[in-house]
């Protein structure tokens, strides 16, 4: 074993660390949330994962993205999150793939390929589609709510959605769901009520980070029962 997964071996055991070295997870959004849960998955040694995300590092995502940097601001996600990845684990085979997940490009990622799903999407109809199409295909999928507008990470919880309350987009997500017949889907959300109003979003570093390492956490430890 190689000391980089020694640490975690005295938590999970070698039996533990190998599945997580033969499984392959994709992460749809490499933003605040997903670039965090990206990366505690490569620390943790899962050994492929695939980065979906068509968007370029702006100014503005400095605040909690992960990837953002000053030298990195008009880079791909995808690429800089990879170039992090590899760093910390070189061995780690990652896909990335620079596109909007929505039903008219669904088609270039192979849900089937994966062994878990992280849905760390902003887009109501993306995250729709694809929690129905990993449903569909029989590929576990956790998905982040709401991270926008909180101050109080203490205040996330992991739940089935359907017992979920006060998250606004959890409320919606429900709703759509439940209208296709898709239910049993696990998700990171807020208990705590939106603290701003308004057509833009406010964020801080903490609570989309904390999200994105309970997402991880998720991922890992059904990937190891």
């Amino acid at each position: 074993m190689e000391e980089r997964d020694q640490r975690t071996a005295l938590l999970l055991g070698e039996e533990g660390v190998e599945k997580l070295k033969n499984s392959r997870v994709a992460v749809f959004g490499i933003g605040g949330v997903g670039s965090y849960a990206a990366e505690a998955l490569v620390r943790a040694g899962v050994g492929t994962l695939c980065f979906v995300d068509k968007d370029v590092v702006e100014e503005s995502n400095i605040n909690r993205q992960l990837v953002a940097l000053n030298s990195t601001v008009g880079q791909y996600k995808t690429a800089v999150m990879k170039a992090r990845a590899l760093d910390i684990n070189p061995a780690c085979k990652i896909t990335e793939k620079t596109l909007f997940y929505l039903p008219e490009t669904a088609g270039e990622v192979d849900l089937t390929s994966f062994d878990y799903i992280v849905d760390a999407i902003d887009n109501v109809t993306a995250k729709i589609h694809l929690i129905c199409e990993a449903k569909r295909v029989g590929v576990p999928v956790v998905s982040a709510m709401g991270a926008g507008n909180k101050i109080r990470a203490d205040m996330l919880r992991v739940s089935d959605l359907a017992f979920t309350r006060v998250c606004p987009l959890a409320r919606v997500m429900r709703r759509e769901l439940n209208k296709r017949g898709v239910y049993g889907v696990k998700v990171v959300y807020s208990e705590e009520e939106p603290r701003q109003k308004g057509d833009t979003v406010g964020s801080l570093s903490y609570v989309p980070s904390v999200m994105g390492l309970m997402l991880a956490g998720e991922v890992i430890q059904d990937l190891v029962k």
